[in-house]
């Protein structure tokens, strides 16, 4: 199948190098197309927009980093909708909103293509491993047709209803990994000051109730002082209010995120830090 896919960053790397295994023929873009290079070497194609992309590919996959540049990607002047060809299907898979989604829907049908919303989740080990999460808004048709793409890059794969529902999705996992982060950050501080052996209670949790998938992948790394980026602390903070956002829309409080969200403007604004990890949260009490 002739794929499309913009924005190789650490995720879109992943997902595409896989999409390569399976057989596909991709044609990649990036901003700065030296994040691209080792695709390359592997047999993605390069192209010098978003145009060109989506002129040489039957699906085109998007996967940037905040929805400005969403926006830029799709109706930009060398954007996804200036090269796109009719019975194509267009999907951003960046965490976006809800409303752009739906915008980017409402335009397709005028190019004669077909738009899906499918942010993922699982970090940069379910990308790598081929194990993400895959949340969909929009049609059915689309959906069924590129299912078998997304089983190339995911297990979990579920539509959610029409356009934004797939971004929606994504704010409840949002939400919720906004918990456990800060549960396993407290829990360390906690653990840290009681004088226990950090190894230890990492194991001894992940053996009970308290065990998920936030502790499991990044305490690890913690205490390895390893706050590389599986997932950018600033695109989690924009995801959160984004998901802040969205509940106000639905007079909604939610006061658990609210306070996550503050934890990390002090972290990527305050501290300067939002090019670590998500689990660089634990250095608002660590030096």
């Amino acid at each position: 199948m002739k794929l499309g896919f913009i924005g190789t960053g650490v995720m879109g790397a992943a997902i595409v190098e896989n999409l390569l295994k399976a057989g596909n023929a991709v044609t990649v873009y990036n901003r700065t197309q030296a994040k691209a290079a080792s695709l390359i070497k592997q047999g993605a194609k390069w192209a010098d927009s978003p145009a060109i992309v989506a002129a040489k590919s039957e699906i085109v996959l998007t996967m940037v980093g905040y929805p400005k540049d969403v926006e830029s990607v799709y109706f930009g002047e060398d954007g996804v909708f200036a090269g796109v060809q009719p019975g194509s299907i267009i999907v951003d898979m960046t965490t976006s909103t809800p409303s752009l989604a739906a915008k980017i829907a409402a335009a397709a049908p005028v190019y004669q293509v077909t738009a899906l919303d499918a942010p993922v989740s699982g970090g940069d080990i379910g990308a790598k491993e081929a194990r993400l999460t895959v949340m969909v808004g929009g049609e059915q048709a689309a959906y069924d047709r590129i299912k078998p793409v997304f089983e190339q890059l995911g297990q979990a794969i579920h539509l959610f209803g029409p356009a934004g529902s797939g971004q929606h999705a994504k704010m409840a996992n949002q939400i919720m990994i906004a918990g456990t982060m800060t549960g396993l950050t407290e829990m360390l501080v906690y653990a840290k000051a009681a004088g226990l052996n950090l190894p230890d209670v990492l194991a001894t949790l992940s053996a009970g109730g308290a065990d998920n998938w936030s502790m499991d992948n990044y305490v690890p790394r913690i205490l390895k002082n390893d706050y590389t980026p599986g997932f950018f602390a600033k695109h989690f903070l924009k995801d959160l209010r984004i998901a802040l956002d969205e509940a106000d829309k639905m007079n909604i409080d939610l006061p658990a995120t609210t306070i996550a969200r503050q934890l990390y403007e002090q972290l990527v604004d305050e501290r300067g830090l939002g090019d670590d990890g998500t689990q660089a949260l634990v250095k608002l009490w660590w030096s």
